[in-house]
């Protein structure tokens, strides 16, 4: 008998959180707010992982923005509903904000001193200074929830995978940026798989074109952006010479070295991604008929087919070099992002496959995740799923009957059924439109007004519930 099927609860009259990042004392506060005790375990100050540096609650290891305010842009929508649901952490967020534009900006340290203080004197939360290696027993004694963040340790990953019945929980090494299909400019982009498109030799010129037209209405699950050679070279010149992140040195040995960056890809010769991720080898421009001198595809990413990722293009570059650069590539001119390449450690686990829209584990209900390991990724998104996550193990703890499920409507539970909706190719996520339900009736082109639709729905739908 494995050990998740041996568990028998003693129901402690107390929620254990492990992890106080961002996640973890954002459920941690949504919790006591229900007057129901908890027990935060965090190792620092008697260990650190090799991202963290101070002692203090929440804190920041990364950039100190929290991005766009702007409802328009779906990290501002996600930050607008969590101040409707009386996020601690954004509260915070917006007490501690330092000026940078329309970006939520945070001074780091009096961000995280400010959320150590409102935990630590919360009478309903105990604050315990200790690395858990070892949830056997909390398991057993009531509610768990695991909020320990990209670099979960060695001894409690181990756990999570016995618990999880998976082989190993996945890192996240290397990922391509995901656009938006509707940003994509058709006039150049042609959709098909490769040999797909070259015309045969007993099809007429108006059978070949025929041809690519119903592939276009049928098949979808690539898009193809042919480049001449003056293009490819101004891009690859652009590609070399970019400025990229400095990794830390535990993310340098860590990095799967069958990922290499584009860019380095890139410094090995002129003609290296010719051969590679950019080989024009299969096709043919619909709008010249020949093979082009390079082609970047773009594969499908979710199933609605709004959002694409770029074949090939993991990277180390900074986000601001990728859309200038990436921009450069014809037909993506006015490209819009949701997400950026990224080479760094992160563990999570296969979310699609194991968690509900709760953020409970379908296998062992008085378990739950929240924050990065639940494969969703930033620090507004991390905070966001410590809400739902507190919400609902507060409801468990009590009759059971309830849960909060989160409207599709919402950027908040778009993200929670994004992470549990199963997905062969699931991958971390962070807010964008691209997530979120298509409004109704006609096709909105300009961009600004359609996300501003979108945006009078989600908090409508935020307010019903």
């Amino acid at each position: 008998m494995s050990f998740k099927e041996g568990i028998k609860l003693k129901m402690k009259d107390y929620i254990t959180i492990i992890g106080g990042g961002l996640a973890g004392c954002e459920a941690a506060y949504q919790i006591a707010k229900k007057k129901i005790k908890v027990k935060l375990y965090e190792m620092k100050p008697f260990q650190f992982s090799p991202a963290h540096s101070n002692q203090d609650l929440a804190e920041i290891v990364c950039s100190n923005s929290f991005k766009s305010n702007l409802l328009t842009n779906a990290c501002g929508l996600l930050k607008e509903e969590l101040r409707r649901l009386d996020s601690l952490l954004i509260r915070i967020a917006d007490e501690t904000r330092v000026p940078a534009g329309q970006a939520l900006a945070v001074d780091r340290d009096a961000f995280a001193q400010k959320v150590t203080k409102e935990i630590t004197q919360n009478p309903y939360i105990e604050v315990i200074h200790k690395e858990v290696s070892d949830i056997r027993e909390m398991l057993k004694e009531g509610i768990v929830i695991i909020a320990t963040g990209p670099l979960t340790s060695d001894g409690l990953a181990n756990q999570i995978q016995e618990l999880t019945g998976q082989d190993k929980l996945y890192f996240y090494d290397a990922a391509a940026p995901i656009l938006e299909k509707d940003s994509i400019n058709f006039d150049i982009a042609f959709y098909g798989n490769r040999y797909s498109q070259e015309k045969k030799k007993e099809e007429t010129e108006e059978q070949w074109k025929q041809r690519l037209a119903k592939q276009e209405r049928e098949e979808q699950s690539y898009i193809n952006l042919p480049m001449e050679k003056e293009e490819y070279e101004t891009f690859w010149k652009e590609l070399v010479e970019a400025e990229v992140v400095t990794l830390h040195e535990f993310e340098k040995r860590e990095i799967f070295e069958g990922c290499m960056p584009i860019e380095v890809m890139a410094k090995r010769g002129m003609d290296t991604l010719r051969f590679g991720p950019l080989k024009p080898v299969g096709f043919d421009d619909p709008r010249t008929a020949r093979r082009p001198y390079a082609v970047v595809q773009l594969r499908q990413d979710d199933k609605k087919a709004s959002l694409y990722n770029m074949v090939g293009f993991q990277t180390n570059l900074k986000y601001g070099e990728q859309k200038r650069i990436f921009s450069k590539i014809p037909g993506l001119e006015k490209a819009e992002f949701v997400k950026y390449g990224v080479m760094h450690r992160n563990t999570y686990i296969n979310a699609s496959q194991l968690l509900k829209e709760t953020y409970q584990l379908k296998a062992i209900p008085n378990l739950y995740f929240a924050g990065q390991i639940t494969g969703v990724e930033g620090y507004v998104e991390s905070i966001s799923s410590g809400l739902v996550a507190g919400l609902n193990a507060s409801d468990d703890f009590g009759d059971g009957g309830k849960n909060h499920c989160f409207s599709e409507y919402t950027v908040i539970g778009a993200l929670a059924k994004y992470i549990s909706t199963p997905n062969d190719k699931f991958q971390p996520m962070n807010a964008n439109f691209g997530i979120l339900p298509e409004l109704e009736g006609k096709r909105i082109r300009d961009k600004k007004l359609r996300y501003t639709k979108l945006a009078e729905r989600s908090l409508e739908n935020l307010d019903k519930k």
